[in-house]
């Protein structure tokens, strides 16, 4: 009679212990953030012994992150964009990775960090008569926000520093053998996007 009622409370007790399931493994997906937005930055120009000019510049900027999920929180593949600097419009082709901080699907807003670096090139540039633009390396490392759910469209708005270089060869004087202008290019860009 003791077996019994012992038997009985240990299948209880069995009954009562929580189940918990696999979570089904994660499967990487495409990955898409496309944003627009301004430089902002500061150019010397006219350098000379005696004088140089600063002023503020805003520029327009545009670029699209295509890649795959790889983990919850990290994906990795290319950004294309397109940089419209007063004297040059460069089109950055780069390797970029995104990685989320925050814990996807447990918020709607989300923090992320991001890191594209590659080459500006000037297919895109118009150069006047004597003039010749060629890209150069760009690096833009960033942060930003994107919010919604991780299963949906989301808003981002991000914040990062750009820096592109560039050179342009210059129409020569009587007196030179040649004329090249290097430029780089250090600003930070505000951007508002998409993500999906």
């Amino acid at each position: 009679m003791k077996t019994i009622p012992s038997k009985v409370v240990w299948l209880c007790w069995l009954f009562t212990i929580p189940v918990f399931a696999q979570k089904s493994p994660f499967k990487p997906v495409f990955t898409n953030m496309t944003e627009f937005g301004v430089l902002f930055g500061q150019v010397r120009y006219n350098v000379t012994a005696m004088a140089e000019n600063v002023s503020k510049r805003q520029n327009v900027t545009a670029q699209t992150f295509n890649g795959v999920q790889l983990r919850p929180k990290l994906a990795v593949g290319a950004t294309v964009g397109v940089d419209w600097y007063n004297s040059a419009l460069l089109m950055p082709v780069c390797a970029g990775v995104r990685y989320d901080l925050a814990q996807p699907g447990k918020k709607n807003l989300r923090v992320f960090t991001s890191l594209d670096t590659g080459y500006g090139f000037a297919w895109l540039n118009e150069d006047p008569t004597g003039y010749e633009t060629r890209g150069g390396w760009v690096i833009a490392p960033g942060i930003g926000f994107r919010i919604g759910r991780p299963q949906n469209a989301n808003f981002i708005l991000s914040l990062s520093y750009k820096r592109q270089e560039a050179e342009a060869d210059k129409p020569l004087n009587w007196n030179e053998i040649y004329k090249i202008e290097n430029r780089v290019y250090n600003r930070v860009a505000l951007r508002l996007g998409l993500s999906f």
